[in-house]
């Protein structure tokens, strides 16, 4: 599930790692710069430019020190201490005219554990550009870590480099070492008798050093407290102090303990499960997690806590070992993975924490130590390095973590659990990459799995899940104002592990003034502390709205009609933005018809829409907001649109709107349960749909389903009656007596509007009844009883049946003056004659004769 292997060494070592496919390829060997040395070979470091230091001894016990080159792919050799010495730490200025280490006396069995009685900690900085001068920086009997600093800008040398020196004496300083040019390119350090220096922290328990933001992390303990202080370096090599942060938990005073100062393999490999792992990661939306995992203290279970920070709480998850036999015997591992951190426990466990929507733990993804994906990870212990980098100790190969995506779709087509399959999905859409085809995958797995969630509806939430990942990786704020899920609550278990959320408190900001990450942390924190209930958008106000206009129409009361021309202009520019998102010909028969109702529902979740985001985004034009709502609802309907499409093509579906006559297919059955899975998740959050989905859902339900089932899924508005599908219907359709019956039974169910406009479709004496009924109600509804006529005037057809004359009478009467008012509509020949005929016919219906 993890990506590019960085930095390896020669194919001796790599015996456990040569299965493990998921890593990806070797890219460096050392063969030839190494010189057949390979047992000694220990990477250092890796600085901000992602050059790799190493070193290695030759026969003699000299130690050499070498870089690769992360751009070219090339080994330089950087300087050779010609003494059997163990490297503690070492750091490489940004131009490589400089290299600062510390260095011990090995032991007689060439083992670095630890220092003999008597000897000293050396930390040296020397000139490499040519090789030159040694100064000596410390000679100490306590361990020195040291790291340059390097700055934003790399364009030109800079006259001034800054060295950090962290003793095992709770403090770090900064020397500023200047630096000249003689004789052309000779690079020498200015006055290196006296290195200005000035203490940046001391009495720290953990420090923690980024390399890829150039911020350093430390705690000190204030009354038994443990208080988080993060410094950020800036271009200029200045520092200010960002942020306190309280911690609940446990470190001791006499502890110490570095992270990410390079490689550190000082410490005994086979106790790391003994200690405790603490650990700093952040990323570009503005997040700020601790990992935080205790000394292990029991075979049964393992702990371990994440604090979210940027949302306010943390969680604290047990998980499950197994067997009491299975004992752990390599440490925890935390990784970055930048929408996500991991925490792996090899052998046992890995957990992939959702650390943008961390709420609910369906969200993350967690698998046991019997799952494929976790024998395939590396067993041996692991380090995490700034960078998302972590270092294989067993191996001594250097990886780049990155979540393999089509892996990630290969386990979602095998997994069988509701939670995984979520977690995975949104993992999956979180990785970027070539969104159309990554649709395409997941549709077709859901096309294959559409029944197989019982959680949750997979359409809805791919829906929601893709629009949220399409729109919020660009704007900033976005992931607070648009639904990441459809599901709001997850009450399941998950498998082997278990979790407490509690809130915790927010970090003080000490600095007024933000930019880049610090600009999005502080948003964020400030969400948290104003923003309940959340903020993300919802079509409730879409749908009173949408009903309100739609009880007007039938009631043929309508507001501004400058208002109703605003909300269809939107729903034209969505189609538009639609269509030009579709670069090939479409074979599903849809935006084949108006669709006014659909139209109204797009513009207004448009107009909604973009009034909820100009609420709560600040600094963004008007005009910008306006096109990422067109852009949203677009991206809604257009996953629609891709459903469809896939459905069609997979069933070799013609392009035309399929007939009423003959016998619905296989295909045509699958395609209308897709169809109707497609509304019932649309349905439920109110989101639109294609113009002319309905009239193609219809007529799909009218071929597929026998009438009692048809009718039963119209009356529960499972199935819409369309003007174009009943249209068809009525065209398509003879008139035998199963035809009529199905007739007749749509027409009965359609609204009053529609229905008379079918009727005149239909040449059938029932028909005739209807807009008979419909005509005499629209004259009597208003009609005022008058004085009888002393005469009665005779009906055209010769049938002496006064109750019928004197009613025609009184229809006749009220057509003749009120002639204008109650015009049928157009339509001449529905009139009291028409209406006399129609009874008489329909009487004599009911008689047999």
């Amino acid at each position: 599930m993890l990506g590019t292997v960085v930095v390896s060494p020669p194919r001796s070592q790599q015996v456990c790692m040569s299965k493990r496919r998921e890593f990806g390829e070797q890219i460096i060997s050392h063969k030839g710069v190494l010189e057949n040395n390979y047992e000694s070979l220990r990477i250092l470091n890796v600085e901000r430019n992602g050059n790799v230091i190493y070193t290695y001894k030759d026969n003699k016990g000299n130690v050499f020190f070498g870089l690769y080159d992360c751009q070219t792919r090339q080994n330089e050799h950087l300087y050779t201490f010609e003494k059997d010495l163990h490297v503690v730490s070492c750091s490489v200025n940004s131009d490589r005219t400089l290299l600062a280490a510390s260095l011990v006396h090995s032991t007689k069995e060439g083992r670095k554990n630890e220092l003999q009685p008597g000897s000293k900690c050396l930390t040296l900085l020397v000139e490499i550009h040519p090789v030159n001068n040694v100064k000596v920086l410390k000679a100490v009997d306590s361990y020195i870590w040291v790291q340059f600093l390097y700055p934003h800008v790399e364009s030109h040398p800079l006259p001034e480099n800054h060295l950090l020196l962290v003793s095992e004496e709770k403090y770090i300083e900064k020397f500023h070492i200047q630096v000249i040019q003689e004789d052309g390119s000779r690079v020498v350090i200015k006055d290196s008798g006296h290195l200005p220096r000035e203490r940046v922290a001391e009495d720290f328990v953990w420090a923690q050093w980024d390399m890829s933001e150039q911020r350093l992390y430390y705690i000190d303990l204030k009354k038994s407290r443990s208080i988080l202080k993060c410094l950020q370096f800036s271009a200029d090599e200045k520092f200010n102090l960002m942020f306190e942060a309280p911690l609940d938990i446990t470190l001791s005073d006499s502890g110490f303990k570095l992270v990410n100062f390079g490689c550190d393999d000082l410490q005994d490999q086979e106790n790391l499960s003994k200690h405790l792992t603490l650990c700093v990661f952040t990323n570009h939306t503005g997040s700020l997690c601790v990992c935080y995992s205790p000394k292990f203290d029991s075979w049964e279970k393992f702990t371990y806590s994440v604090f979210y920070f940027h949302k306010g709480h943390g969680k604290t998850f047990t998980a499950a070992l197994g067997s009491v036999d299975s004992h752990v015997t390599k440490g925890l591992t935390f990784l970055n993975l930048d929408y996500y951190l991991a925490v792996y426990l090899p052998g046992h466990f890995f957990h992939l924490l959702n650390i943008q929507h961390p709420d609910l733990i369906c969200h993350s993804l967690f698998l046991t130590g019997n799952s494929e994906v976790v024998d395939m990870l590396p067993h041996s212990p692991l380090q995490s390095l700034s960078g998302s980098l972590v270092l294989d100790w067993c191996s001594g190969k250097l990886y780049r973590a990155l979540l393999n995506q089509s892996y990630l779709l290969q386990f979602l087509w095998n997994t069988q659990l509701d939670c995984e399959k979520m977690a995975v999905l949104h993992c999956v859409l979180s990785c970027g990459g070539d969104r159309r085809f990554l649709e395409a995958k997941i549709i077709q797995w859901i096309s294959e799995n559409i029944s197989a969630c019982h959680s949750f509806d997979l359409i809805q939430e791919f829906i929601i899940a893709s629009s949220y990942w399409s729109m919020c990786p660009e704007t900033s704020n976005m992931d607070k104002l648009l639904p990441y899920s459809s599901v709001l609550t997850w009450n399941t278990e998950i498998p082997g592990i278990t979790l407490v959320t509690e809130e915790i408190a927010l970090p003080f900001m000490k600095v007024h003034s933000f930019k880049g990450y610090w600009e999005k942390l502080n948003s964020n924190l400030e969400y948290v502390k104003y923003s309940k209930p959340h903020l993300h958008y919802n079509n409730s106000m879409v749908r009173r709205e949408w009903h309100s206009l739609i009880s007007e129409e039938k009631t043929g009361r309508r507001r501004s009609m400058v208002y109703v021309k605003n909300i269809l202009d939107n729903a034209t520019k969505v189609i538009s933005n639609l269509e030009a998102r579709n670069l090939e010909p479409r074979l599903t028969p849809l935006f084949q018809e108006a669709d006014n109702h659909q139209r109204l529902l797009m513009g207004l979740m448009v107009s909604e829409l973009k009034d909820h985001l100009l609420r709560h985004l600040q600094g963004v034009e008007k005009k910008k907001i306006e096109q990422m709502a067109l852009d949203y609802v677009s991206k809604l309907l257009d996953l629609v649109c891709q459903i469809m499409e896939t459905s069609w093509r997979k069933h070799s579906l013609h392009p035309c709107v399929p007939h009423f006559s003959g016998r619905a297919s296989a295909a045509e059955f699958k395609v209308f349960h897709i169809m109707t899975r497609i509304l019932e998740a649309t349905k439920s959050l109110f989101l639109p749909l294609p113009p002319g989905f309905h009239t193609l859902h219809t007529i799909l339900g009218v071929h597929c389903l026998p009438l009692h089932n048809l009718l039963h899924y119209i009356d529960s508005g499972v199935l819409l009656l369309t003007e174009t599908a009943v249209t068809r219907l009525m065209k398509d359709l003879d008139n035998t007596e199963k035809n009529e019956k199905l007739k007749f039974s749509i027409i009965v169910r359609l609204p009053p509007l529609i229905g008379q406009k079918i009727c005149r479709l239909w040449d059938h004496p029932m028909s005739s009844n209807i807009i008979s009924r419909n005509h005499v109600k629209r004259l009597l509804q208003n009609y005022k009883k008058k004085p009888p006529s002393s005469v009665i005037h005779k009906s055209s057809f010769s049938v002496e049946f006064l109750p019928l004359n004197y009613f025609v009478e009184i229809l006749t009467d009220i057509e003749s003056s009120n002639q204008a008012l109650y015009a049928f509509e157009g339509h001449d020949n529905v009139d009291a004659k028409f209406v006399e005929e129609a009874a008489l016919k329909h009487t004599m219906m009911l008689l047999g004769l």
